[in-house]
């Protein structure tokens, strides 16, 4: 397990980086969104509410969380891979504020009004291309559908661009407690790379005025891998993230495909960084946070100490969503606007990707769910070994065993030869009783998901996943 103290330096060979920087899912869940199928559409997400209902008055139902989609940006960042409408015509948010209210409204007849919502987040895209009389009607069309109880963390993505001290006292008023500023690199030749010019400065009066004002988390985003970053001018941004001390951070690996995602063919390959300078910004990373007395939560969060997240760490209760780590217990999903996926029982739906398929599904007063998954047993069992290797970096063989009826050694018997390799590189250590990620591993975690992704193991066209380090 991470601890405290800084991680010891990854004993990497050219063999091993070229054995372990290979593409692999982030599994914010499994099965991946890549195995959704279209024939899961709105009738089977209607019964997947209507299941939940039902449950809700025999028992009570899992924890309920809302993910709003808002998908307009005023220019393109060309490292994006979000789904996104790039236009400086504001105007176009009206119809879509629109449709969002259908979607509400036909959610709640499905669940009825006044669900608890114990964790409502806005992403995009750029939440703030919205006004604020915009955010205030959509934050009060939510409150008329769901009940966000006293606690219930409320989050919004912010584009520094967009925002100023008073905006964020107006996003204080509306009720948001928690908000994530998207820095990824403050180095200038970085920025011009990626076409997203922000300064240090700008980004430090917010990061103070969102603390004055009582946030109760400020999260900053990073990225590693973009064009023209070294260690050296990595290292820069690191000493200056620490600086701002937000309460979270999160370090996300670039992913670079530009024949999926568009925007990113504007980016030179020549000019990314080597495998090597990545995993070595990755250790700079995790050691630099760690000595300014971060926690290291797990692939890409760091939290201070005291954060709910960093406490979920150490108490063994943290888990991770469509939105990454999380202190959220497993809990269903509703995802609204464009593009967004959800999770409704032992379900996974995603809505159209288009504006139009979105409007047009809705105005036929249909969910615009365009493709899902309904879990399997199997499915069930191995997502729940991915997430205690991602979230607590062991599998205890006896829970998973009496929670699924299974016994480990046999069920994944193909899987525990694969294991004997990344122990032999120092990566896992294994025992009749657990399968423990290294401090090493920590840094290749997600190659050690990858073992038990069944469809993963199947198919060897990966090309669709970022790289793993």
């Amino acid at each position: 397990m991470i601890t405290t103290t800084n991680p010891p330096a990854p004993v990497l060979t050219d063999a091993m980086l070229r054995r372990l920087d290979v593409p692999g899912p982030r599994y914010t869940s499994y099965p991946t969104a890549d195995r959704f199928v279209e024939a899961f559409g709105s009738a089977q997400y209607r019964q997947a509410l209507r299941q939940r209902a039902e449950g809700a008055t025999v028992g009570g139902t899992a924890p309920l969380s809302v993910y709003v989609h808002i998908p307009f940006c005023e220019s393109v960042c060309y490292y994006c891979a979000c789904n996104k409408v790039i236009t400086r015509h504001h105007d176009r948010a009206r119809p879509y504020l629109d449709d969002l209210r259908r979607e509400v409204e036909l959610h709640v007849a499905e669940l009825g009004r006044g669900q608890p919502v114990t964790q409502l987040h806005f992403g995009g895209g750029s939440p703030t291309f919205l006004s604020d009389d915009e955010l205030d009607e959509v934050m009060t069309l939510l409150r008329g559908a769901f009940r966000l109880p006293e606690g219930a963390e409320v989050s919004i993505e912010v584009d520094p661009r967009t925002a100023s001290p008073a905006r964020l006292g107006r996003l204080r008023e509306m009720g948001f407690n928690r908000i994530s500023f998207g820095v990824q690199d403050f180095d200038p030749q970085v920025q011009q790379a990626v076409h997203r010019i922000q300064s240090h400065e700008s980004v430090r009066e917010l990061v103070s005025a969102a603390r004055g004002l009582g946030f109760e988390s400020i999260n900053t985003d990073l990225i590693y891998g973009l064009p023209r970053q070294t260690p050296e001018s990595f290292a820069r941004t690191l000493a200056q993230m620490a600086e701002l001390r937000p309460h979270r951070i999160a370090l996300y690996a670039y992913a670079h495909l530009p024949q999926r995602f568009k925007p990113q063919r504007r980016i030179e390959a020549a000019e990314l960084p080597s495998a090597e300078q990545r995993i070595e910004m990755l250790r700079m990373a995790i050691a630099g946070f760690i000595g300014n007395g971060y926690t290291y939560i797990g692939m890409d969060h760091f939290a201070l100490p005291d954060d709910p997240l960093a406490v979920a760490k150490r108490q063994g209760r943290l888990h991770r969503n469509f939105q990454g780590y999380t202190t959220q217990p497993d809990c269903d999903m509703i995802g609204l606007g464009v593009s967004s996926i959800g999770r409704v029982g032992a379900t996974y739906s995603q809505n159209a990707k288009t504006l139009a398929e979105y409007h047009d599904a809705l105005e036929q007063g249909q969910f615009p769910i365009v493709r899902g998954l309904a879990l399997t047993r199997d499915d069930l069992v191995r997502r729940a070994v991915i997430m205690a290797l991602m979230c607590q970096g062991r599998v205890d063989v006896e829970s998973i065993e009496l929670a699924h009826l299974v016994r480990m050694r046999e069920f994944f018997a193909p899987e525990f030869e694969r294991l004997q390799a990344l122990r032999d590189l120092g990566l896992v250590e294994l025992s009749d009783r657990a399968i423990q990620v290294t401090a090493l591993g920590w840094f290749f975690v997600r190659g050690v998901a990858m073992v038990f992704d069944r469809h993963l193991q199947a198919d060897q066209t990966r090309e669709r996943f970022s790289r793993i380090i």
